[in-house]
């Protein structure tokens, strides 16, 4: 049996795994603030992701005219945030 660190076991983990969306999820919520802004943070209702595509829901009809025409940025965004490529789409709801 090999052996390898926890960190890479774990990584390992959560690819082959159903939890790796959710988990993503948390993450990008976590640096959603950081990475957009307060007030965009404050009026995003919720953020999914399936598969490479991270949904965002908003209620303020502004904002998602502002998230549409920023979509490649958040994309750029969120995967540096991430260290890596997580995000392909973004679909504004």
């Amino acid at each position: 049996m090999a052996q390898m660190q926890i960190g890479e076991a774990l990584k390992q983990f959560l690819n082959k795994s159903k939890l790796k969306n959710g988990i993503r999820a948390v993450q990008i919520e976590s640096v959603w603030e950081n990475v957009m802004g307060k007030t965009i943070a404050r009026y995003t209702d919720k953020i999914e992701i399936i598969n490479s595509t991270l949904f965002i829901r908003t209620s303020v009809g502004p904002l998602k005219h502002e998230l549409v025409y920023q979509k490649d940025k958040i994309i750029e965004r969120i995967n540096e945030a991430m260290g890596e490529k997580v995000l392909t789409n973004v679909v504004i709801q």
